[in-house]
């Protein structure tokens, strides 16, 4: 047992040294001198604005309405419905899924169908079928205090709040990563400060640059035995203080230390960090880091990596 928890060790040890010395493609942003100034105003909740579902996938679950008796012309009014039915309390949601027929073709009598259902475990829902012969569409639906997963680091942990209605698929796999129960080889590799761009609110300082430094953590959620899917683009809201983000199609990801209105609309976010955990960004932002150059922009890697576990957060009052 001994020698096979040494092996094990000296693996993530060896992986870990290979992703930091070939680094992937990462987040390189021009320092956007010539970028316009832009407010910084609230933009709102922009995440709250959509109610999108995973097409080719049947989720099953209790029902709490019956499609056969229950029928909308459009998956998105579907799933308006079901979060209709979460409490203003914050509290758990009646409905916490849904499963919708939109294919007139493939679900011909069937069309418009519109299933609310119940998962036993919301972080955990039971999957029925899914493939391109599979002619639903899914979705997920947590209430306030439901979704929140936590990154835990050395340095404490970091409750996210998933964003499963504007960026299912994002979430849909950290829900799978969420069931490996652990994170073996997740770990994040460059952190940087708000320098003297940003202030501690994150909004930009006028006429100040863009960076470097950039104001981010980055990271990969590239587990071992995992398998990780490319996550196509979802929403794509203006990155935020506390963001978290996809680098293009994954598994690296980011976090966001200020509000990048420069950055426009470039990257899925499908979480944000509790503001209460943000202390352990900062955190993590200064620690010891080395210079290193990507696509021609300065970039800081940390010269240790910060480890990942992803773990289930009791939100119960």
């Amino acid at each position: 047992m001994i020698l096979l928890l040494m092996g094990i060790i000296s693996c993530c040890m060896v992986y870990l040294f290979i992703t930091v010395v070939f680094r992937p493609s990462s987040i390189a942003m021009s320092s956007a001198k010539d970028s316009p100034e832009e407010g910084n105003e609230d933009l709102g909740s922009e995440e709250g604005e959509c109610c999108r579902g995973i097409e080719h996938l049947e989720l099953w679950g209790d029902a709490v309405k019956w499609g056969t008796e229950f029928r909308f012309n459009s998956s998105e009014d579907c799933c308006n419905a079901c979060k209709a039915m979460c409490r203003d309390d914050g509290g758990s949601c009646l409905c916490n899924s849904w499963v919708f027929c939109g294919d007139r073709e493939a679900c011909g009598p069937r069309f418009g169908e519109c299933w609310l259902k119940r998962q036993k475990d919301a972080l955990n829902p039971d999957r029925r079928d899914s493939g391109n012969l599979v002619m639903w569409t899914s979705g997920f639906v947590f209430g306030k205090r439901e979704g929140i997963v936590g990154l835990e680091t050395e340095y404490g942990i970091l409750r996210v709040r998933l964003l499963p209605d504007c960026a299912p698929q994002s979430v849909a796999s950290i829900l799978e990563l969420l069931a490996l129960q652990h994170c073996a080889g997740c770990h994040f590799y460059r952190a940087e400060s708000r320098g003297s761009f940003w202030d501690s609110n994150g909004n930009h300082k006028k006429d100040a640059a863009f960076g470097p430094p950039f104001a981010l953590i980055e990271g990969t959620f590239e587990a071992h035995g995992s398998m990780f899917r490319d996550i196509p683009k979802e929403n794509c809201p203006t990155i935020r203080k506390g963001s978290v983000a996809w680098v293009g199609s994954g598994p690296e990801f980011f976090i966001s230390l200020a509000n990048h209105n420069e950055w426009k609309k470039d990257y899925t976010v499908f979480g944000s960090v509790l503001s209460e955990d943000m202390a352990i960004l900062e955190k993590i932002s200064q620690l010891p880091t080395s210079p290193e150059v990507w696509s021609n922009i300065n970039v800081s890697v940390l010269e240790k990596p910060v480890l990942i576990r992803i773990r289930r957060i009791n939100t119960k009052p």
